[in-house]
């Protein structure tokens, strides 16, 4: 092993610190537009093209188009682009409070994944970080209100779907890593699959031209979703040099704690307990992975 893969495998924790940031500061402006959540969709796989060509001009160009990490990398995508058009129903017919507690701990669908057919394994201090991340996916989770009623039982399929599909995604990110030399060209077809997927979410939107919520919207929602795509450029690493069963969790995690403090700082909105609970966990995860 080289010695620049010997530094880049040591640094997946880095790579997942700055997907923790900046999804965090997304997930913290991501609910202040009047854009529908179809346009938003479309804003941020827009926002995942100049990610690629980044992407593109760090292989020089040269994408890896061999057919077996082409299908996986793209698998990867479909898998993220198309939970996220499934959650769009799901919140349709159920309050966010009571979907994102289910989907939250997809990671445990990429741990059981990563543990039988990986055969990754870890430390024994590495499984209490694991736990901790799981602490604080579901003490953040919880609901901090009451609001919303539910439509129809028909939510409950919609967010498994997204259970499953998030939870998978990770695991064959992993894989797409283990067959292709470089991360990058899976990200490119990710980004690919995120724009295939553009007319499904419009045809699920009422019709409304983009036009009608101004450039001033648009762009403002632009420079929020490409934290996002930024974000998922780095995951992307992490698990090419990290772990799967650990990157998930952790970066699905700490997230949110991000979001507290940025809330905090911004509109003194002070985390409840449960969202403490969840801070300590997440910090104390993080610290732990950082000896892993």
């Amino acid at each position: 092993m080289t010695k620049d893969m010997t530094e880049k495998r040591h640094n997946w924790l880095l790579y997942a610190l700055v997907t923790m940031i900046t999804w965090g500061i997304w997930g913290a402006f991501s609910d202040q537009t009047t854009l529908p959540k179809t346009w938003v969709y479309v804003v941020w796989a827009l926002s995942m093209i100049p990610c690629a060509l980044v992407a593109l001009a760090n292989i020089k160009f040269k994408l890896d188009v061999r057919s077996k990490p082409a299908l996986l990398s793209m698998g990867v995508g479909l898998l993220g682009a198309g939970g996220q058009l499934v959650l769009f129903l799901a919140l349709d017919y159920a309050p966010a409070y009571l979907v994102m507690p289910m989907i939250s701990v997809a990671p445990i669908v990429t741990v059981l994944l990563s543990t039988v057919f990986l055969k990754e394994r870890v430390s024994k201090l590495g499984i209490v970080g694991i736990a901790l991340a799981f602490v604080a996916l579901v003490c953040f989770a919880l609901p901090d209100n009451t609001d919303g009623a539910v439509s129809s039982w028909i939510w409950i399929i919609y967010a498994s779907m997204v259970f499953i599909f998030w939870g998978i995604q990770a695991f064959v990110m992993k894989l797409a890593n283990n067959n292709t030399p470089d991360a990058e060209s899976v990200f490119v077809y990710m980004a690919i699959s995120a724009v295939v997927l553009i007319p499904v979410a419009l045809l699920m939107g009422d019709g409304t031209p983009v036009s009608a919520y101004g450039w001033g919207e648009l762009t403002k929602v632009f420079f929020v979703q490409i934290l996002n795509a930024i974000g998922a450029f780095t995951l992307v690493y992490a698990n090419r040099y990290g772990k799967a069963m650990i990157v998930a969790p952790l970066a699905d995690a700490c997230a949110p704690v991000i979001m507290c403090v940025i809330s905090l700082i911004l509109y003194a909105a002070f985390p409840t307990v449960p969202q403490l609970i969840g801070m300590v966990a997440a910090i104390s995860c993080v610290l732990i992975f950082s000896r892993e």
